[in-house]
């Protein structure tokens, strides 16, 4: 595979931004198989997004010859009192996750947070280091990426930890590409102005969409805005402990309006799931409603719908069915004792 195959398959949906193509393009050149990272705080549910949109871009990663490192960030986890900032709930929802993402990228190496911190005994040393470089007020903008607003009035010193350690894992795993969901952009636009003070590697960074909720977008200022797809809203999202029939009706209620493009999520979910993994997309409906359609390309897909040669019912019926494919045999594999699950239902 030549350079720019790899360039291609790192920057296909649902990658949104490369910071820098360029950069990354002098990396393959110079490194055939570079390191690459994305961290992921132990939240609860998997779902369409946290597992599959996020496997399969990892998988990508993988075709292109990266080494990838799936972070299971436990310490974060814990800071931004997630499952309840119990630890040994969080110790046991890690093994779950480390399940999952060995089933959906089986080459990927998954590295728990406090081993790291248990192996680099220099962590903390070199994160105080770190945080001599970052005034307080750039710390607080960053709290965007755990979920938290910079005008929070009440919030421990603890989550003032959470960027910088964020950070510094990235130059511990010795990472050459730098991968996470949009919503974690400011830390790597952190690192990348922080790492060459400490002369420490910069890596590029690779951000993918994030996978939008099938909710009705608020509107704000006249304008749309789409929400990710969320653990701690059970009818926003497709949890793979939902059954297949629970896939289908979620799918069906989910918001869709004819001819509508613009922040459409089963089209969101056409493009970056569905088209990432089949090359055809076949819709069956009878004969007096037009027939079956088959789409080898997502802009057939959507320039159909915007001119009403396919209906709502249609493409969420088909989405629906393709949902249930990709999952039902993930779930089927994925061990989760129901006292687990109730645990976990329980923390949200």
């Amino acid at each position: 595979m030549d350079i720019t195959e790899k360039v291609d398959l790192i920057e296909r949906p649902p990658t949104e931004e490369v910071v820098t193509h360029d950069e990354l393009i002098e990396l393959f050149k110079t490194n055939s198989s570079p390191k690459h990272y994305i961290g992921l705080e132990i939240s609860g549910f998997l779902h369409l997004g946290s597992l599959i949109s996020t496997g399969f871009k990892i998988n990508d990663f993988v075709k292109a010859g990266v080494k990838c490192t799936i972070f299971l960030a436990d310490w974060h986890t814990l800071i931004n009192d997630k499952l309840g900032g119990d630890w040994e709930m969080i110790s046991r929802v890690s093994k779950y996750y480390k399940d999952a993402f060995n089933l959906v990228c089986p080459e990927a190496n998954i590295v728990l947070g406090s081993d790291l911190y248990k192996e680099k005994s220099e962590y903390w040393s070199e994160l105080v280091k770190f945080t001599k470089h970052v005034s307080l007020a750039r710390t607080m903008r960053t709290l965007t990426i755990m979920g938290r607003s910079e005008n929070e009035e009440k919030i421990d010193l603890a989550k003032l930890l959470y960027p910088p350690m964020q950070a510094v894992d990235i130059h511990f795993l010795d990472v050459d590409i730098a991968h996470a969901g949009m919503d974690q952009r400011k830390i790597h636009m952190l690192v990348r102005e922080v790492f060459p003070k400490m002369k420490w590697k910069v890596p590029v960074a690779v951000h993918h969409k994030l996978l939008p909720g099938l909710s009705k977008p608020a509107t704000t200022n006249d304008s749309q805005i789409l929400g990710k797809m969320s653990k701690s809203d059970p009818n926003s999202g497709i949890f793979i402990h939902n059954s297949d029939d629970e896939i289908r009706t979620k799918i069906k209620k989910a918001w869709c309006e004819e001819a509508n493009i613009q922040n459409n999520p089963l089209l969101e979910i056409s493009k970056h799931v569905i088209f990432h993994e089949f090359s055809e997309f076949k819709v069956e409906r009878p004969e007096k409603f037009g027939g079956n359609m088959s789409y080898t390309e997502y802009s057939k897909l959507e320039s159909d719908f915007a001119e009403k040669k396919l209906h709502p019912t249609d493409l969420k019926q088909t989405v629906g069915e393709y949902i249930v494919k990709i999952i039902s045999p993930i779930r089927e594999k994925l061990n989760l004792s129901e006292e687990l699950f109730e645990a976990i239902k329980k923390s949200y």
